[in-house]
């Protein structure tokens, strides 16, 4: 073989083999526009299966991370709203001498608003009778007892028409200052306390203690199961010169529906006058406590609780 062919030979295989390199980096940089034309979003060529930013990939298995898969949150119930009372707590305002103070209880949630001094305590006068009936029916109760008509007729007495007669003879049954013991304990009072002297009417409720009892009347823990709505009822029933204060300050209608308690006392001793009004309604309960010159008489106190029940109306 000759010096030529030789050469001829070397110069192909070098072209063959450039040829080679050349096919490779083009294959090469072909691949790599491939990729980047898949990676690039828009392009015709991106993969459908990526996932989006902020959205799942729709992969059931373990993560990226190697951890499991976080199922969604589920969207958390709202709590149901309560229906609005006829009643809320308000700005009152009653321009009139005297002491007096008042609370209002949502007995649904048993929260309690008031005046600022709505812990303070005022001698009850007749408004502790709605507890000494209530005590007395429940007690019987608790015995297997059924009171005798003539406890009946005086527990009635004592509520509707405020007979102070009745109401020392239950009062003495009860067990007397026991009696409001009892209350303090069953109705979760905080402020109160029975009498110095052991009387019934002395008894020092507060206001915010008067709601509570009402609470407590309304949702049967002081009259129990059995005699509660007889109690309610009685209640709904005053008449005559103790229907007075908060349900006078709702239309005739609503009147019917709201049970009543009212306390009213003249106190030569102190020289002061006492009036005092509960009242329990559905959802709610609202007490006002009075106390002003003995001069003034039971209407001044009336009408300051008619005042403030007329300015916690909300229709």
């Amino acid at each position: 073989m000759g010096a030529d062919e030789r050469r001829a030979r070397a110069t192909a295989r070098s072209n063959r083999s450039t040829a080679l390199r050349l096919s490779l980096i083009s294959v090469a940089l072909l691949v790599l526009v491939l990729v980047g034309l898949r990676l690039m979003p828009g392009s015709p060529f991106a993969s459908t299966a990526a996932a989006k930013w902020g959205e799942s990939s729709g992969t059931t298995g373990p993560s990226a991370t190697g951890g499991p898969t976080k199922k969604p949150t589920p969207t958390p119930t709202p709590s149901p709203t309560l229906p609005a009372l006829p009643v809320a707590p308000a700005n009152v305002k009653i321009d009139k001498d005297g002491w007096w103070n008042w609370a209002l209880m949502d007995t649904r949630t048993g929260r309690i608003s008031g005046s600022a001094n709505m812990d303070e305590t005022n001698p009850t006068a007749s408004m502790i009778k709605a507890w000494i009936g209530a005590d007395f029916l429940r007690r019987v109760d608790e015995k297997g007892d059924t009171p005798s008509d003539t406890r009946m007729s005086q527990v009635s007495t004592m509520i509707r028409d405020s007979d102070n007669t009745a109401a020392q003879t239950l009062y003495e049954v009860n067990g007397g200052t026991a009696s409001i013991r009892r209350l303090i304990s069953i109705c979760d009072l905080t402020d109160s306390s029975p009498a110095a002297d052991g009387g019934w009417s002395r008894t020092a409720l507060s206001a915010r203690d008067t709601a509570r009892m009402g609470a407590c009347i309304a949702d049967g823990r002081a009259a129990g199961p059995k005699w509660t709505k007889y109690l309610l009822g009685e209640m709904r029933a005053v008449r005559g010169v103790g229907n007075f204060g908060i349900r006078k300050a709702f239309p005739a209608a609503e009147q019917k529906t709201i049970a009543v308690k009212n306390g009213w006392v003249d106190r030569t001793r102190e020289q002061k006058y006492t009036v005092n009004c509960l009242a329990i309604g559905d959802g709610w309960t609202m007490a006002v406590e009075t106390r002003y010159a003995i001069n003034l008489g039971y209407t001044y106190g009336a009408k300051i609780c008619e005042d403030v029940a007329r300015q916690l109306r909300t229709d």
